[in-house]
Formats: structure tokens, sequence, C-alpha cells
């Protein structure tokens, strides 16, 4: 049940006939694992956050860098060279002390996987790399969690959700080749700082769409757009 204050805090929310006091109710006793806080895991985890989101898991091993600030907005100046997991989890209290934040600081991986994910009803994959990816994708299959998947070139953003009630997976969508992991990850050949905050503002609203089961949800479907020239398509998958 929701007490006062989540009343008070979520009523713009609740106000909502598709969520109402019964899907805030299933926000708040959602458990999320974002795997990854950089660009695409920033507006995830504060979105997340804001929405009430119970119980959010955070995979995240690296360290601020300077060339990151520009488009991590959870990170400043004073941040560099410390913990993104650290920060994140002290920024969402502070935002939201209703929900729960646990940390991973970690790398995933096949041998972590698993354990990590069994605890979680829906993971996003908010990463950079394809080795985890994939991973995030097979656990995921096998555990018949729906995955949100975010990626983002240059000026180009897509989402989609994987593995939801049938739904196609990453690797049906983007099948295994050896050769796409030697790709230059979008921190290595420029990004639009904006472009994440579009691309993980709309993979949150996916993840909160299945948590209350309301709203068309981007399975079997991937969104693709361009914030330079404005162009928004969704194209079906299979």
């Amino acid at each position: 049940m929701l007490s006062g204050r989540e009343r008070r805090r979520y009523e713009k929310q609740i106000m909502l006939p598709d969520i109402g006091e019964k899907g805030q109710e299933a926000i708040k006793s959602g458990k999320v694992l974002v795997v990854g806080a950089g660009g695409l895991g920033c507006p995830v985890l504060q979105y997340l956050s804001a929405a009430g989101t119970g119980y959010i898991g955070i995979v995240e091993f690296d360290l601020v860098n300077e060339t990151n600030i520009h488009r991590q907005i959870l990170y400043g100046s004073k941040d560099i060279g410390k913990l993104k997991s650290i920060i994140a989890k002290n920024i969402l209290e502070k935002l939201n002390d209703l929900n729960s934040v646990e940390i991973f600081n970690l790398r995933l991986t096949d041998a972590n996987a698993v354990k990590l994910i069994s605890s979680f009803d829906i993971v996003v994959d908010a990463t950079d790399n394809y080795e985890a990816r994939y991973t995030i994708d097979s656990v995921c299959a096998e555990q018949g969690k729906p995955m949100i998947h975010g990626a983002i070139y240059k000026n180009e953003g897509q989402v989609t959700v994987f593995n939801y009630k049938g739904g196609p997976s990453y690797s049906s969508y983007n099948p295994f080749d050896g050769n796409k992991l030697k790709n230059p990850a979008p921190s290595e050949v420029g990004l639009f700082g904006m472009l994440p905050g579009v691309t993980g503002t709309i993979m949150a609203a996916e993840v909160i769409k299945i948590m209350t089961g309301v709203g068309d949800v981007l399975s079997g479907k991937v969104m693709i757009f361009n914030i330079m020239n404005n162009t928004f398509k969704t194209i079906s998958l299979g």
C-alpha cells in the first residue's frame, strides 16, 4: 500500500487513469537492475528513482572521467576519479529516499550475470559494449525477464525491448559476430551530449510501462531517432 507521503509525492502520476494507485503500487514493488551508469544509465536511474521504483540495482565498476561529464549528468567536476556506482547511489538517495538502491561495483560477466539478474524483475541494458549485451540477453532469456535495450551513435539513438512475453531476443535481432566486438564505442567517435538523455528517458518509460502493464511496449519493434534532423521512426523486427 502507498503511504500518505507517497500519495503526495506521486500525485500527478497517480492522477493518470492508466497508472492510478494500482500502477504506482506496482512501481513501488518493482525491482530493476540497471547495467551501466554512464550516458544512458544516468537518465534511466534518475527517472526510475523519481517515479518511485522500489528497488534499483546498479552495476557499474568505472571511475568518473572528465570526458564523461558532458553527457553523464549524475556526475560533476568534483567527482572526477571517484567510483560512479557510489556517487550514483548517493544522488539517487537524495533524489528519493523512499526507494532502496543497491550497488554492484563490478563488471557484469558470464560468471556473475546469473546471480546478479536473478534478484530483479527487469534488466536495463545501458552498457556500451557488445559482450555485456549478449550476456544480459542470454541470462534474461533463460530467466524469462525483459531486457530494455538502448544504443547511441553520434546523433542517432535507438530503443527496444527484448525477451518480453516471448518476443525477440537481442541475439536474434543482432546475431553474434566476433568482428562486431572490435567496433569503436560511442565515446570513441564523438557524441552529441543530449542524445543519451533522450534515449535513456525513453528507456525509463519502457520500464514503467512494463511494471504497470500500460501502453504499447517496444517489443518486436525498434524506435530509431536522429536528434539533428528531428526524425523518429519505428521498425518491426521479423
